[in-house]
């Protein structure tokens, strides 16, 4: 991912913080094929994993097991006016936020993982399911659970890209900041990450 130095984010908490966030990812590998799916950010000590499944129909299951993947996740994104800087001379450009995420796609084959990895998801997104899926049949659940192909990405490279006004004279992020905080939900949370990461916003 081309990132000016300026758009680098190396913090790890904070990586991890957007990936979560923004966890409805996009698996690519390992060749023009990509698989849209929400993931799971699990730390293990120091070690990064990403944890999901996809439909066992898909055949992209097929060709990334045990090969590299590259997983983006997009954050939030909005339009920049020119209007916003002081130089009559501008041009519009976009902001955004995109974290990516390399490793060795491994495959959770056996039942009971993949029950694990069902259960967390839901965990993640609507505890008060849990009950639900719980009482049902363990037929039912058994032939839900075959329709799925588990799998976990031991994360050995983040990248993430912060593209959030930080080149600009502290007047114009301040007006680029201002025009965000007043926008639609995404330009609010890009104005929340640029109180966060840059100083006098």
């Amino acid at each position: 991912m081309y990132t000016p130095k300026f758009n680098q984010v190396t913090d790890r908490n904070v990586l991890i913080e957007a990936m979560r966030a923004y966890s409805f990812a996009i698996l690519f590998g390992p060749q023009l094929q990509a698989t849209h799916l929400p993931l799971m950010v699990k730390e293990e000590g120091e070690q990064v994993v990403l944890l999901g499944h996809f439909a066992r129909a898909n055949p992209h299951w097929t060709e990334l097991s045990g090969r590299e993947a590259l997983v983006v996740f997009p954050g939030p994104h909005s339009y920049v006016s020119p209007s916003n800087y002081a130089e009559a001379l501008s041009v519009p450009t976009w902001n955004y936020i995109a974290i990516h995420a390399y490793g060795t796609l491994d495959l959770v084959e056996d039942e009971s993982g993949k029950s694990d990895l069902v259960e967390a998801l839901i965990q993640v997104h609507e505890p008060t399911y849990l009950d639900k899926w719980h009482g049902m049949s363990a037929v039912y659940r058994r032939y839900m659970l075959a329709g799925i192909m588990g799998f976990h990405i031991p994360v050995t490279r983040l990248e993430g890209k912060f593209k959030i006004s930080q080149n600009r004279a502290e007047v114009e992020r301040h007006n680029v900041h201002a025009a965000h905080a007043a926008g639609s939900s995404d330009q609010q949370e890009l104005a929340r990450w640029m109180e966060r990461l840059i100083p006098q916003v």
